[in-house]
Parts: C-alpha cells; structure tokens; sequence
C-alpha cells in the first residue's frame, strides 16, 4: 500500500517589504517550510526565517517585467505537497488582494489538497500607514476600495468614470495597485466623477528604507509622477483621507478640499 502523502501548502502573505511587519504566523510558517516558492516582491530579509535546509525556488512575479508562468507555478506547489513537502508560497503583500491567492487556492483545492492562508499587511494600508493617515475616517472617508489598474489580456478593466462617481457619492477612498503605468487613462476616467483637486498620494516601495512618496492633486498627478521620478511598485490613494497625511500641510492646495 502506498503511504499517504503528508504535504501541505500554505499561502503566506510577507507584508508589503519590512521584515519587521510579518506576522507570528507567517514566521512560524515560513521556519516549518521545507520548500518557499517566493515572489519577487519578497524582501530577501524575510527569508533569513527560513530553515538552512529549505529549498528555495524564485518564481518571479512583477508587473510589467517577464513572469513565471502562473501553471507552471500551480504545478510546481501541487507536485512538491505530493511528494510529501512542507510548501509555503511565498508573496508580497496578502495573497488575497491582487497576489492571485484565491486562483492558487482553486487549483491546489481541485488537486485534492487543503490550504491554508497566513493574511499580510497589504501595500495599500501601510503605505497610507507611513505617511501618517488613515483609509478610512468618520468624516472624510465612510468606507474603502481596493482595486487594479492592471487589467486581466483581453478584459476592458475598471469603469474609472463609473467608480469616480460613486467614490464621490458614498466618500470612498480609492486605493490603486499596478497602477503606474496606466496613470493617464485612469486620471482621465477619474476626473468624470471627481473634481481635479481631489487629493492624491502615490506610495513607491512601500515600507522599505528606499520607500518614496509624493502629495498631489488629480489633476497634477500624472505630472508629479513623471516630475518625482516615481515607479513601480507604487500604490496611488485617491481621495479626502489623503489630506491626514503629515506632510500634506506644506502642499500648495492644502486649504482645498473635495466637495
């Protein structure tokens, strides 16, 4: 009789790139782990928690740069539980908001094998989080929303028009990831439904010593990234919430506000 296989796999989200901004579970995760599939994201910090004897397999993921096909990486995690191992995916941010968590979840749960999701802080939060300003607030800001600007090949993507309204009708604030190089398009479609002095921030390399960051408006924001320098990774947060930011006092608008 063949022994039944012990693998496991679990998805664990490192956070946005501070080491320090793991959680216990993820540590705990990442030590047991005899195999890391690892984005690129992944500060290389994080996996001083691995064992020595771990194998270590680079999977890269970027946006806009040659990736790791995602079936090739689906294959890779269901062979390695199969043959017995102790599987940690490994991936910036959380696995479930834009890290393709839920489509590895699918495809490990239709091979027979159970999952498990260690959550990470994501990008979005903490890079508000280091600028000293919150995503939500009683006054400002009644509720929150995370969304691409990198649209699925052969999907139109986000009705930015659509959303600008209702941001502005329900005082949403609106958190986009891959954004960057899409910048133009989503400003266009934005500035339907919002006013050009709504406040902007735009984030670059969330959480780590290099971390950059730039206050704008709507209207001047495609001009600030190309002024600053700013790439990917960035997050860009649109709305009201913006203006809690520590440095926001010292912009030219400061005294705007949306209407």
């Amino acid at each position: 009789m063949n022994t039944p296989s012990t693998g496991r796999c679990t998805l664990v989200g490192a956070g946005p790139g501070d080491p320090e901004l793991l959680t216990l579970k993820a540590v705990k995760a990442i030590a047991s782990a005899t195999v890391l599939l690892v984005d690129d994201l992944v500060n290389d910090a994080v996996l001083e928690h691995a064992s020595p004897s771990a194998r270590i397999v680079h999977v890269g993921k970027r946006g806009s740069c040659q990736s790791t096909p995602q079936a090739f990486i689906d294959k890779l995690m269901i062979t390695a539980v199969q043959e017995g191992e102790q599987v940690v995916r490994l991936k910036g941010g959380d696995p479930f908001i834009f890290g393709r968590g839920g489509e590895e979840v699918e495809h490990l749960r239709a091979a027979g094998i159970d999952v498990e999701v260690v959550n990470g802080i994501t990008s979005g939060l903490a890079g508000m989080s280091s600028l000293g300003a919150p995503l939500t607030h009683r006054e400002h800001a009644h509720g929150v929303v995370f969304v691409t600007g990198h649209a699925k090949p052969g999907d139109g993507g986000t009705d930015w028009s659509q959303l600008a309204a209702t941001a502005r009708q329900a005082k949403l604030t609106l958190v986009i990831y891959m954004g960057v190089s899409s910048l133009e398009h989503i400003r266009a479609g934005l500035l339907q439904g919002l006013p050009a002095h709504t406040p902007v921030a735009i984030v670059q390399h969330v959480s780590l010593p290099q971390q950059r960051e730039a206050l704008t408006t709507l209207g001047e924001v495609v001009g600030t990234l190309a002024r600053e320098g700013l790439q990917s990774p960035s997050i860009i947060v649109v709305g009201d919430v913006v203006q809690g930011a520590r440095a926001w006092a010292s912009q030219p608008n400061a005294s705007q506000k949306v209407a």
